[in-house]
């Protein structure tokens, strides 16, 4: 059986600069959240079921900013 690898990309909102970015990955049964200054540490898991109430607490993205599944 092989583990997917997740394939990180960084927020639209993400500054020019590089400050206050992060990078969030989807795989089929989680949501994953990291600084995309600092890759090797550790990773917020979410459930897609929680991603909603999580991006309604970290900013004004709206509800319908659940990462697509590639």
């Amino acid at each position: 059986m092989s583990t997917a690898e997740p394939v990180w990309f960084k927020s639209s909102y993400s500054s020019d600069q590089g400050d206050d970015c992060v990078e969030v990955a989807t795989l089929p049964s989680t949501i994953h959240v990291r600084d995309s200054k600092l890759p090797v540490s550790p990773e917020l898991t979410l459930s897609p079921a929680a991603w909603t109430p999580f991006i309604g607490q970290a900013g004004d993205f709206g509800p319908d900013s659940l990462p697509s599944r590639s």
